[in-house]
């Protein structure tokens, strides 16, 4: 029976992220944890012959966070402008997990029509070391790229 290499799993370090806002695309070298999730949305089924709920997906919902040092306005300017003008402004995402030491290479997805719900505008804590911030989002579609190949088991 083979077993996972501890060489063979990814470093959170290893990662890169880029947001494309507006048609630009933007490093996001200040980030320091992404999180994105799909939850399928089911409906619940009653039929006749079987006491049980059968449940049936029809949809999904797509939620994420993000933990970010405080060091850009970016989103702030979005959401000056949606306050402010009312425009609410989509972007993406583009997540790419790439450890050299893995043998299971590279994944990059990208997280489509990223929406924000909620920021930070400003802040400030005299015991902190560095500020951070935590940005919640919700998106509509995503694509991967290219996936993880099968660790190689010993």
């Amino acid at each position: 029976m083979g077993f996972l290499h501890a060489k063979d799993t990814i470093s959170g370090q290893s990662a890169k992220a880029y947001a494309t806002i507006n048609g630009q695309v933007e490093e996001m070298f200040y980030a320091k944890k992404f999180e994105a999730k799909i939850k399928k949305n089911k409906k619940e089924i009653k039929t006749l012959g079987k006491l049980g709920t059968q449940n049936k997906a029809n949809g999904f919902t797509g939620t994420g966070t993000m933990t970010i040092y405080y060091v850009t306005s970016a989103f702030r300017q979005l959401m000056l402008n949606y306050t402010k003008n009312g425009i609410d402004n989509y972007f993406d995402i583009q997540v790419v997990n790439d450890d050299p030491s893995s043998s299971v290479g590279i994944q990059d997805t990208v997280i489509r029509n990223v929406n924000l719900d909620e920021i930070t505008i400003a802040s400030f804590d005299v015991e902190s070391e560095s500020l951070e911030e935590e940005v919640s989002f919700t998106f509509d579609d995503w694509d991967m790229f290219t996936k993880f190949k099968q660790p190689t088991l010993n």
